[in-house]
């Protein structure tokens, strides 16, 4: 089945086209402008039709309750008539084993949606974006995980919150040295160090939890817009998988239209 995707985000908006779990299509633009949004929605759903993609159907989740209506009233109105699907708590179509599972994030839901479908269990998604979310998928479906803040808003932060220092971009953290000799650059250590070491952390605390329940090591998959900062030496550990969001998406539309 062709199915596109939409993974509201904070910051970031991404548009997918997925077929039989590949992506062949994306696109980026901020969530903050609805004027980009409509202009970058319209301009995929044209390229997919020029590209005579028939669409099976739509599926798109939000973090951004101001953007959701919005959305669905676009897609509501679009001349392009295929059925959406907007995934929530309950419509998910993997068991949710969380006290009050209105509190989870969509995106986090498709995160582990595309990691049960796609990897097995047990299975831990790292999605880097404004936010850290760990999510942890075993035999009984979502069980909950871990939320932490991200590289956008550890840099935001440090300028925000003191008088002298600059603000840092996010996308240009990489550093070669242990030891700054400029402002920016011992920021830049403290905050791509410090960021490593986070990961790290919380991840070792994960696998104690998981093991704990009686599994072995699970899949570690790594997506979002941070997730190029992170060292070499991580490649053997994890899975790198930037689309599972949009993938998970599309995965649940099938499921829930099989139902």
């Amino acid at each position: 089945m062709k199915i596109f995707s939409i993974d509201i985000g904070n910051t970031t908006t991404r548009f997918g086209l997925i077929v039989e779990d590949q992506t062949k299509y994306t696109a980026n633009v901020l969530t903050h402008s609805l004027q980009e949004m409509d202009n970058g929605l319209s301009t995929a759903l044209k390229d997919v039709y020029l590209r005579k993609d028939s669409l099976d159907g739509i599926a798109f989740s939000s973090v951004v309750p101001a953007a959701t209506k919005w959305v669905e009233d676009i897609l509501s109105m679009t001349k392009f008539s295929v059925p959406f699907f907007h995934l929530t708590c309950e419509n998910c179509p993997i068991p949710i084993n969380y006290p009050n599972p209105q509190e989870i994030g969509q995106d986090r839901l498709a995160n582990a949606i595309g990691a049960r479908i796609l990897y097995g269990i047990p299975t831990v998604v790292i999605d880097m974006g404004t936010t850290v979310n760990f999510d942890i998928v075993t035999k009984n479906g979502y069980e909950g995980g871990i939320i932490a803040p991200g590289l956008e808003v550890i840099t935001r932060y440090l300028h925000e919150q003191t008088a002298l220092l600059p603000q840092l971009n996010p996308k240009e953290l990489i550093v070669s040295t242990g030891m700054g000799k400029t402002t920016i650059e011992a920021m830049k250590i403290g905050c791509v160090v410090g960021f490593d070491g986070m990961i790290r952390s919380l991840l070792d605390c994960v696998r104690a939890e998981i093991n704990q329940l009686g599994y072995s090591e699970p899949t570690i998959i790594a997506t979002g817009g941070s997730t190029g900062i992170l060292p070499q030496k991580w490649l053997e550990d994890i899975e790198f998988n930037p689309d599972i969001t949009l993938q998970g998406l599309a995965a649940a539309f099938i499921q829930c239209k099989k139902g």
